[in-house]
């Protein structure tokens, strides 16, 4: 049960896709939110998709009701939300339904919950009436923990992204998208792939650019993504030309290929809010080390936990233009260095990320009941 699932584009849709997706197709039923482009999706997977009439499932009881006959009809006894806050405030009703075992998935979003007086009364609740609360990374679980009641605190499980090592890999060919790009062999490239957020740090990378440039004046950042800084990012590039290209949304099996073309990947993400909107993790580090690049990550929450600064790329103050770009300038003029990083950073995923969280999840949904 999930507001997070494609078509939308996001880290969180695509963890819970990939959960879905590596769970046996005749024990998963979605219920999810109705968006543009559903019927394309529904069609395209082996298990049933069941849209609400809304574009948005909040947790009121006609939701409950409804998802209480989509279990009848399916024989469903287990429920995972996608995202803890707010859909597991309807775990009672859940567990009056039938469900018998409920498990509900954390990301970065319930650290404000967390940390906000009324929004950390229902997080505690959510805690206190589900059989399981995930965390991403040990950053969210020392924040959303501090909320719950000792015993809920106690029954949190690591549920972190995993990457696809067989998708994500360093021998996959990157010259078709350079190509189509228009940049030439030879060109070093830096990659920032996400939403087009304010807490990514694009803003940042655009500011240090022409620092990375006074050192490599051939250097080519590729912003890739769509969202709502989109606007200002282009205003911002004009005067850089072809410096800078952006690059909308990029279907998820190309993705592998763009990160081949690219020499380095950096995105420095920051806290913002009053600490409210921090980064939990981060899937595109984790799927950019596995395709053996170089990460240049912001000091921002949980995201600092996906290198080893360096040995698998840089952790850089988020709102330190000349920082960043000095980190970038380091792996851009010594490749042989950058690579090493690369392949030690493809290491640790494979040692910490490796595509298990399905096999974690259907642990947790076969434990004792509640």
């Amino acid at each position: 049960m999930t507001n997070d699932f494609p078509p939308r584009r996001g880290g969180i849709e695509s963890f819970v896709y990939g959960l879905c997706r590596g769970l046996p197709p005749e024990s998963v039923v979605v219920y999810t939110a109705r968006m543009p482009g559903s019927a394309q999706v529904d069609t395209s997977v082996a298990y049933p998709v069941v849209r609400d009439r809304s574009r948005t499932l909040l947790p009121t009881p006609r939701v409950a009701l409804a998802v209480r006959d989509v279990m009848h009809v399916y024989g469903c006894d287990r429920v995972v939300f996608g995202a803890a806050g707010p859909l597991g405030l309807l775990a009672s009703r859940m567990r009056d339904a039938g469900a018998t075992r409920i498990v509900a998935i954390t990301h970065g979003h319930e650290v404000w919950w967390a940390r906000v007086p009324l929004a950390r009364r229902l997080l505690r609740r959510i805690g206190d009436t589900t059989d399981v609360m995930t965390y991403v990374s040990d950053f969210c679980r020392r924040e959303i923990g501090a909320a719950l009641t000792p015993p809920a605190a106690c029954r949190m499980v690591r549920l972190s992204p995993g990457v696809d090592l067989d998708a994500f890999r360093p021998d996959l060919d990157g010259s078709g998208w350079r190509e189509r790009l228009g940049i030439a062999a030879g060109r070093p490239v830096v990659l920032a792939a996400s939403r087009l957020v304010a807490r990514k740090g694009h803003d940042v990378l655009v500011e240090a650019w022409p620092r990375v440039l006074e050192s490599c004046p051939d250097a080519v950042l590729l912003i890739v993504g769509d969202g709502p800084c989109r606007s200002r990012l282009q205003r911002s590039i004009s005067s850089l030309r072809e410096a800078v290209r952006m690059v909308a949304s990029v279907p998820w099996s190309q993705m592998p290929q763009l990160y081949a073309a690219a020499d380095v990947f950096a995105l420095p993400c920051r806290t913002r809010r009053l600490g409210l909107e921090p980064e939990a993790l981060g899937i595109v580090f984790l799927e950019a080390a596995a395709t053996g690049l170089p990460v240049v990550v912001g000091r921002s929450g949980g995201a600092p936990e996906v290198v080893v600064d360096g040995e698998t790329g840089y952790v850089v103050d988020p709102r330190s233009p000349s920082q960043v770009a000095a980190k970038i300038v380091m792996l851009l003029e010594s490749p042989t260095a950058a690579l090493a990083m690369g392949e030690r950073g493809r290491r640790r995923v494979a040692d910490r990320f490796s595509g298990d969280a399905d096999r974690v999840l259907r642990e947790l949904l076969m434990e004792s009941d509640y």
